[in-house]
């Protein structure tokens, strides 16, 4: 180990050097497909942006973006400087443990995989509701929710199997869609000077709009659409010189993301106009279709045509994001496979050096958290798409706070990197933000989760239960 590393090469349970993920398979962009596939722009501004208006601070909601975006950019300076030192495909477990401890790692593992599965069915549950509808519409027949869903896990797992460079491939032409028909819609709507009452800049971001009505729920509801980008980490083994691809494949993520959300968020107010858009995005969720509020604008810029296109690609815009965090998931599984914490062979990989059976049992948790739903007969979204999105954001935020900590103590320890601004300040003041957004979050769970406050109440305490399961699942394991 030289002076400026760190020994992060992967290595088993017992020390010995494993099996490792395709090398030099990714580039900036190729992950950069990956991280804007988890986030679903598309499904994050038809979901989030309506309700950040409508319960949240009305037309100040496209400054809570750029707010939640400072906080992840803040995050980010840390996150990429402990990256340069630790390379591994376990990501915020590995930077965890390198600063708190394996057991705290561990932990943080069990937390990750349970976000990213929990988000991943959630996904599943509006993605099955939203392919059925389509298909009823167009032709006529009426097939359950959960049947689309179960099909399209057996998709997931094949492309997962089948090779990152694939998976990168495929997302990139979906990421691309649904980018671009937001962009050209804001963009026309800024050039033609917005919409009734003009741009409007104050209107939105002056101090006095921010702070109306609750920001609080604004900022969360942000927060969580941006939720997904800390996965350049997680392709770190897959990059090509990932010390360099990584740290810029975060930050262009961090500022694509924040840019295009607080953007096209800008452009949706001022197509209603800031004294009239809360009272539109009220009424769209009170019609029970928050989607009308974002696709009616576009609509009316475009055609009607836009009605049946955006649809579809909301369906696209989901699968993206389920196969984005199929592929993290199975790559945390087998990391901890590496590490001696979960069964051997799930460290297998085919001969295109992807973690196949790893695949295969997220592919099998993802099924035993979406079929209870289903045989329930729950609503899709009101229940699966909302709970679970709600407490993997939750976990996350988890998960954040603790990375920035660890970052501040691995430093400390270890003066591999002296700068004050990448090691002390930066993730000390990202983490207050942090800390800040899951106090709002959790202030906030009951209205996250369109739930009642018994289910809030389970959910938030499964956050914590997973943590230490994990924690003293290591300590066994590892006989201390």
């Amino acid at each position: 180990m030289d002076s400026q590393t760190v020994d992060a090469s992967p290595q088993t349970g017992e020390g010995r050097p494993a099996a490792t993920l395709k090398r030099n398979a990714l580039g900036v962009l190729g992950i950069l497909f990956f991280v804007l596939s988890a986030q679903a722009p598309l499904t994050g501004i038809a979901g989030a942006v309506p309700i950040a208006v409508a319960v949240g601070n009305g037309a100040g909601a496209p400054a809570a973006y750029a707010i939640a975006g400072a906080v992840i950019l803040l995050f980010s300076v840390g996150f990429v400087a402990m990256g340069r030192h630790v390379v591994n495909a376990g990501a915020f477990y590995t930077y965890i443990g390198k600063g708190l401890g394996r057991t705290t790692g561990s932990g943080s593992a069990a937390v990750a995989l349970f976000a990213y599965c929990t988000v991943q069915a959630a996904m599943y549950g509006l993605y099955g509701f939203t392919v059925s509808g389509l298909v009823e519409h167009y032709s006529g027949a009426h097939i359950a929710w959960w049947v689309w869903a179960l099909a399209t896990m057996v998709v997931v797992q094949v492309l997962g199997a089948a090779g990152i460079e694939l998976g990168a491939k495929v997302l990139a032409v979906f990421v691309l869609a649904e980018f671009s028909i937001l962009l050209v819609f804001a963009l026309v709507t800024f050039f033609k000077g917005g919409g009734p009452e003009g741009l409007d800049f104050g209107g939105t971001f002056s101090p006095g709009a921010v702070l109306q009505g609750a920001p609080g729920v604004a900022l969360m509801f942000a927060v969580a659409s941006m939720f997904g980008f800390e996965a350049t980490a997680i392709y770190g083994e897959e990059a090509r010189e990932p010390h360099k691809t990584v740290p810029r494949a975060t930050y262009l993520s961090v500022t694509v993301v924040t840019g295009f959300f607080a953007f096209v968020s800008w452009m949706l107010v001022s197509s209603y106009g800031p004294s009239k858009v809360t009272a539109a995005a009220g009424k769209a969720l009170a019609g029970g279709d928050s989607t009308v509020f974002v696709f009616a604008p576009i609509a009316a810029q475009f055609g009607g045509w836009v009605n049946d296109v955006l649809p579809i690609l909301l369906a696209t815009s989901l699968f993206a994001g389920i196969l984005a965090f199929h592929n993290s998931a199975n790559r945390y599984l087998f990391s901890l496979s590496r590490e001696g914490l979960l069964p051997e062979r799930l460290r297998t990989l085919n001969h295109r050096h992807s973690p196949w059976v790893a695949g295969i049992v997220q592919t099998a948790i993802a099924v035993l958290l979406v079929m209870p739903f289903a045989l329930a007969g729950k609503d899709p979204v009101l229940t699966l798409f909302s709970w679970f999105s709600g407490v993997g954001v939750l976990a996350c935020m988890l998960l954040y706070f603790l990375t920035s900590v660890s970052v501040i103590v691995f430093f400390r320890r270890r003066r591999l990197d002296t700068r004050p601004w990448n090691t002390l300040i930066a993730p000390a003041v990202g983490a207050l933000g942090i800390a800040a957004v899951i106090w709002l979050v959790l202030t906030n769970f009951t209205t996250l989760i369109g739930g009642d406050a018994t289910t809030a109440t389970w959910l938030v305490l499964a956050v914590p239960a997973v943590l230490l399961l994990g924690a003293g699942t290591a300590r066994i394991v590892h006989g201390r």
